[in-house]
C-alpha cells in the first residue's frame, strides 16, 4: 500500500472527496458507521464507508468547473503565458490520474521490498544443504514479482483518494477555525472572509474592504496570500504573531485560523446602512418583493431568520423579515404585504428602483440552530415564508442538517408564489422535501406532519406566520412530545 499522506480529514474535505454532502456524512457518523476523532474522519473509515472512490465521477470536480473562470492565477512574469482555465483543469485531471498510477506503483514496490526482506531473513536461517535451492527459488520469485510490477498494477482506492485530495488542494484550500472547529473552503480568487460568508459562518468583520480591522485573525498553521491592499495598519508585533485581515487575504494551503465568531444573535452589532433598491417585483395586487443592495464596503451582518427596519427617504418605516441567506449580505430580499400603513402605501405607489432605503438592525432571535444535525421541519403560514426561506437557504449553505422538510400553508390569492424555489430545492437535494398546503388550519397541517413523520420528538421545528396559526401548532407539538428547546417560533403580521 502507498504511504498515507493524510490520516485524518476534516468533515468538509471528507464529504467533498467522497462526493456526498456533509449531512449524509453526519448521518452515518450518528449511526456509528464512521468514527470521528476531534471532528475529523480517518481515511481508512472513509474508504470503508465509501469504497467506490473514483476520479471519473466527482461532483467536486464539477464544482471546480464552475469556478475555474475566476480561478486564473495572476502573475507579474512576462516570460510565461498561462493556459486557459479549461486547459489548466484538463491538465490537472491528467496529472491526477498519473499521480494515482505512480502512488499505486510505489505502494506495490514497497510491498515487494517488505517481502524481499522477509525472504532474505529466511535465507540466513536456511541449512547449508538447502541454501542453493532456496536461493534459486527466491531469485525466481523475485523475477516473477518484478515482471508483475512491469505489467502494471490496478490503482487502489487510497491512491485515488490521495490524488483527488491533491487536485482539490490546488483548486480550493480548506480553512479551519479555532476555537469553534468550523471549517470551509476558499475557492477561486475569493478572500478568506468571502469564503466564510459563502459557507454561512459568522466571522467578525465590519467594512469588508480593509479599512476597519474588525476581521483581524491569527494564522496558526498554513500559508496565506494578500490579494488586495488594505488601509488598516497591522503593528509589527501583530505581523510577527501571524495576524492578517481575512477580507484582504486568501488561503494558499490548508490553514488553521484563530478568529472570533458570532455565536448568537445577541453578539451581532446593530448596523445602519443606506442600501439601494435594485428591483421591485409585483407578485400580486397586495404583495411585492423588494431586492436591496448594500454598498460594497457595507455588507449587512445578520443571522438567517432575523428582521431589519427599513426607512424610506421620506421617513416612512417598517420592520420586515429578511427572506434571503446571510451568505450574501449585500443582496437582500424582502416580501412586503400591503397594509393600511404609510410605509407600504409609499412603496406600492411612489418607490422605484434606484431609491435609497436605510436599514437598521438586525433584530430578532428566530435563527437556525447551526450545530444541530437532526432532521428539521420548517413550517410557514402565509407570509411566514420570508424568514423560513432565509433559514432554509442558510441550512443548505452550511450543510449540517441531516434532512429537512418545508410545509407552506397559505390562503392568500397569489398562492405559493415561491413554489418554484421549493420545487427546485426538492429536485436538487435528496434530503429536502416541499409540501404546499392551502388549508390555513393548524390542526390540518399537524395531521399531515404526523402522517409524514410519526416520531416528532427527535426533530427540530421552525414555525413562522401569524400568531393565530403558529401558537396553536406550537402547543399541539408540545403535546406530541416536542420540547421547547427543539422549537423556534416567529410570529408575523396577519
Amino acid at each position: 500500500m502507498p504511504p498515507a499522506p493524510v490520516d485524518y480529514l476534516s468533515l468538509s474535505r471528507a464529504a467533498r472527496l467522497a462526493g456526498v454532502t456533509r449531512a449524509d456524512l453526519q448521518r452515518r457518523i450518528r449511526r456509528g458507521e464512521i468514527a470521528t476523532f476531534e471532528g475529523s474522519v480517518a481515511v481508512s473509515d472513509l474508504l470503508r464507508a465509501y469504497p467506490a472512490v473514483s476520479l471519473d465521477s466527482d461532483s467536486a470536480l464539477e464544482r471546480v468547473e464552475r469556478i475555474k473562470t475566476d480561478a486564473l492565477p495572476k502573475t507579474d512574469s512576462q516570460d510565461a503565458v498561462l493556459p486557459s482555465p479549461e486547459l489548466l483543469v484538463a491538465r490537472l485531471r491528467a496529472m491526477s490520474q498519473t499521480l494515482v498510477e505512480h502512488m499505486t506503483a510505489l505502494g506495490a514496490a514497497q510491498t515487494l521490498l517488505d517481502q524481499v526482506s522477509e525472504r532474505l531473513a529466511a535465507l540466513t536461517n536456511a541449512r547449508p544443504d538447502t541454501l542453493a535451492a532456496r536461493t534459486q527459488e527466491t531469485s525466481d520469485w523475485f523475477q516473477a514479482a518484478r515482471d508483475s510490477l512491469t505489467a502494471g498494477t490496478v490503482p487502489d482506492n487510497r491512491a485515488q483518494l490521495f490524488a483527488r485530495d491533491t487536485f482539490l488542494r490546488i483548486m480550493a484550500a480548506n480553512v479551519k477555525l479555532i476555537p469553534s472547529g468550523h471549517d470551509f473552503f476558499v475557492e477561486g480568487n475569493e478572500s478568506i472572509l468571502e469564503g466564510s460568508v459563502r459557507a454561512g459562518l459568522n466571522l467578525n468583520y465590519g467594512c469588508s474592504s480593509g479599512n476597519c480591522g474588525a476581521c483581524k485573525a491569527r494564522v496558526v498553521k498554513g500559508e496565506t496570500w494578500r490579494i488586495r491592499d488594505h488601509d488598516y495598519v497591522l503593528s509589527e508585533r501583530e505581523k510577527q504573531m501571524g495576524y492578517i485581515l481575512t477580507c484582504s487575504n486568501t488561503a494558499v494551503t490548508d490553514v488553521v485560523i484563530e478568529a472570533a465568531e458570532t455565536i448568537s444573535a445577541a453578539d451581532l452589532p446593530q448596523q445602519e446602512i443606506r442600501a439601494s433598491l435594485r428591483k421591485v417585483e409585483r407578485i400580486s395586487d397586495d404583495l411585492i418583493s423588494l431586492h436591496l443592495q448594500t454598498p460594497r464596503t457595507q455588507t449587512l451582518r445578520f443571522m438567517s431568520g432575523q428582521r431589519v427596519r427599513l426607512t424610506l427617504e421620506t421617513g416612512e418605516t417598517r420592520e420586515l423579515s429578511i427572506a434571503s441567506c446571510p451568505c450574501n449580505g449585500r443582496h437582500l430580499w424582502f416580501l412586503l404585504r400591503r397594509r393600511q400603513d404609510p410605509f407600504s402605501e409609499a412603496v406600492f405607489r411612489t418607490v422605484h428602483p434606484g431609491h435609497m432605503i436605510t436599514l437598521n438592525g438586525p433584530n430578532g432571535t428566530f435563527v437556525l440552530t447551526e450545530d444541530a444535525p437532526e432532521p428539521a421541519l420548517f413550517v410557514a403560514f402565509g407570509d411566514g415564508i420570508a424568514p423560513i426561506k432565509s433559514l432554509i437557504e442558510h441550512a443548505v449553505s452550511i450543510d449540517i442538517i441531516e434532512s429537512f422538510h418545508l410545509y407552506w400553508d397559505t390562503t392568500y390569492p397569489e398562492g405559493h408564489h415561491q413554489g418554484h424555489w421549493g420545487r427546485a430545492l426538492n429536485d436538487a437535494l435528496d434530503n429536502f422535501q416541499f409540501t404546499p398546503l392551502l388549508s390555513g388550519r393548524p390542526e390540518d397541517l399537524l395531521a399531515v406532519i404526523r402522517a409524514d413523520h410519526p416520531d416528532l420528538g427527535q426533530m427540530r421545528f421552525y414555525l413562522a406566520g401569524p400568531g393565530a396559526a403558529v401558537r396553536p401548532l406550537a402547543a399541539s407539538l408540545r403535546r406530541e412530545g416536542v420540547a421547547d428547546g427543539r422549537m423556534a417560533v416567529e410570529t408575523t403580521e396577519s
